[in-house]
């Protein structure tokens, strides 16, 4: 409808993102805290059970919606066990097994250990389930 070409976040941006200008665990510290985000065992009336209509949680700093919890998001890179080294460019790791395919955010089905910015899980690219979507991203040209 736009014209214009969208792709998935590749995992150094879906981190970035995330992140919302912090380095703690989560965009608003190293705590998960209460009516923050969407998981199994968060107290809202969606946790374990379902997805929460987007926006029934804050923004993050960089104003992004359910980048913690909600539904884990799938990246366009190929799962590694270890990430040591991230591309300077932040562009996805598309070379290797890419039978699986990287997972971030965490969802309502999961525990707040899978929320943190870092955390990350494989999975194989046909897998679906209602705790699992995508983000999109455009690329923008100067």
């Amino acid at each position: 409808m736009t014209g214009q070409p969208y792709r998935l976040l590749s995992e150094a941006e879906w981190e970035y993102a995330a992140r919302g200008g912090t380095k703690s665990a989560y965009p608003w510290g190293d705590d998960i805290g209460t009516g923050n985000a969407n998981f199994d065992g968060c107290g809202s009336i969606w946790g374990s059970k379902a997805t929460s209509p987007v926006g029934s949680f804050k923004p993050n700093a960089f104003g992004l919606y359910d980048m913690h919890g909600n539904v884990q998001q799938w990246v366009e890179d190929c799962y590694q066990s270890y990430v040591h080294e991230t591309s300077a460019d932040g562009s996805a790791r598309t070379t290797g097994d890419c039978d699986n395919r990287v997972l971030r955010g965490g969802s309502w089905w999961d525990h707040l250990r899978v929320l943190r910015s870092a955390a990350r899980m494989g999975g194989l690219p046909n897998m679906r389930s209602d705790y699992i979507g995508f983000r999109v991203a455009r690329t923008l040209v100067p």
